[in-house]
């Protein structure tokens, strides 16, 4: 009984395996209009991408299959977008040559129909080519999908690999906007002005090169404080008494002012690869800003201390202090007020030569600028990012001829005076007397780095008043 039941069972099992095989050895039914490609025309200005909701082209693609003749095709796209006003170029080949034919396109919202006036026989490739035409706003992966009509059947159209589009923001919005108005039509119609403001590329910049500005900024901002350390201790090592550390500061400084960043960016970015030492190239760029403008930081630094007249040496050596003493709360003080405007002055300039990193490859401000500049053909991008430099440095200017201007009214006696004080008794006057014989006539380092910054400081120069 168990064997009988088993040999029907073999048997079924049999059977069904030779149907699956039959079905899978069978010819599978040819679509009558094969899609060989969609592809969309990019419409980003100052980029590749295709951006939905706003005019392109689509070329769409079809390879009619043996014994076929299509009549007729239709394409539809998802919910939003639009083949309204567009114009259609219809093209029929046969292999090179062109056959004629008399189409005509009917557009309606996302979909349009394409009747040939002359069918397209098998071994026929059909293009259709929609100028005008606009993906979804949304964006996202878009595919072509639709119908055609054969031998009076209609039947569905394979649908194509997705067009990715990307999301109509407000930006692109705005340069919409700026294409349709006159003036800009004329402004770009100027080959000068066109070539190097185009205001839709100007605008598109701005939000393109923003994160190369950001690297810029960070790099010196990271990299200037080290340089300010750097450049102080090679200063006093100028200045020190023993010949080799003189020689050693000699060597480094004018070594580091007299060879080009250019070429020390190379030497750091190529050499330090061939000795195994690989380095974040962000990384590496704070250090050869820091290690440069330290060179140029300490001669200033060095200027600003022997500026400071020798009667502060005796004085501070009469009431007993050290040298190390005297320098760190009498002349560093001093120095610093001084050397604050060529310092940021220098600050500045270190700030416009982190364009040179865009040579070893560094994603700074002229890097971003350099590719959008080859992607677009236009020089606009070179100058947005003149727009950013001069963001950063036209403000320190001010504050670097705000602070000498300081300066030099305060050392020629001039700036508000200190308000009378009310009568005291005696008792409050002995008392604030101690106080102030207490505090000292020396500025803290705090009082010095922000007395340029106030118009009533007594001691600005560097030099103490006179009594």
């Amino acid at each position: 009984m168990r064997a009988a039941h088993s040999h029907r069972l073999g048997r079924l099992v049999i059977a069904c395996v030779t149907a699956l095989v039959a079905l899978a050895l069978l010819p599978s039914q040819a679509q009558a209009l094969t899609t060989e490609k969609a592809t969309a025309r990019p419409n980003e200005d100052g980029g590749t991408g295709v951006i939905g909701g706003m005019p392109t082209r689509l070329t769409w693609e079809g390879f009619v299959e043996e014994g076929e003749a299509i009549t007729s095709v239709t394409l539809t796209l998802p919910e939003g977008a639009s083949f309204d006003n567009t114009t259609t170029k219809v093209t029929v080949l046969d292999d090179l040559t062109r056959i004629p034919n008399d189409a005509t396109a009917t557009p309606s919202g996302n979909t349009i129909t394409v009747q040939l006036s002359d069918p397209a026989k098998e071994g026929y490739k059909l293009r259709l080519e929609i100028e005008g035409m606009a993906f979804p706003p949304e964006g996202g992966d878009v595919v072509v999908t639709g119908s055609y009509e054969s031998a009076g059947k209609k039947k569905d159209l394979a649908p194509s690999k997705p067009i990715a589009t990307i999301a109509n923001t407000w930006l692109q919005q705005m340069v919409s906007f700026l294409d349709a108005q006159p003036w800009v039509q004329a402004w770009n119609q100027n080959q000068f002005l066109g070539m190097f403001m185009k205001p839709q590329l100007v605008l598109t910049s701005l939000f393109s090169l923003f994160p190369g500005w950001l690297v810029c900024l960070g790099i010196v901002v990271v990299a200037y404080p080290f340089a300010i350390l750097l450049g102080l201790v090679f200063a006093l090592m100028k200045i020190s008494k023993f010949r080799v550390v003189r020689a050693i500061a000699v060597v480094y400084i004018n070594v580091l002012r007299g060879t080009p960043l250019f070429l020390q960016i190379y030497i750091m970015f190529f050499g330090l690869p061939m000795m195994n030492i690989n380095i974040d190239n962000n990384v590496l760029g704070v250090i050869v800003m820091a290690i440069n403008s330290s060179a140029y930081l300490a001669e200033i630094f060095r200027a600003g201390i022997e500026s400071i007249p020798t009667g502060q040496y005796e004085a501070a050596a009469s009431l007993g202090m050290g040298r190390l003493l005297t320098m760190v709360n009498i002349i560093l003080p001093q120095t610093v007020r001084r050397v604050i405007p060529t310092v940021t002055s220098d600050f500045i300039m270190a700030f416009k030569d982190t364009s040179l990193l865009s040579s070893v490859g560094v994603m700074e401000l002229m890097m971003f600028s350099k590719n959008l500049t080859s992607v677009t053909g236009n020089m606009t991008p070179y100058v947005t990012a003149a727009i950013f430099y001069l963001i950063v440095t036209l403000p320190l200017i001010k504050v670097v001829s705000t602070i000498e201007k300081r300066m030099a009214q305060s050392e020629r006696g001039g700036g508000p005076r200190p308000k009378a004080k009310g009568k005291e008794s005696g008792a409050e006057a002995d008392d604030a007397a101690t106080r102030d014989e207490a505090k000292g006539a020396e500025p803290s380092m705090v009082e010095a780095l922000s007395a340029p910054f106030k118009a009533g400081t007594g001691v600005f120069g560097g030099v103490a008043d006179a009594r």
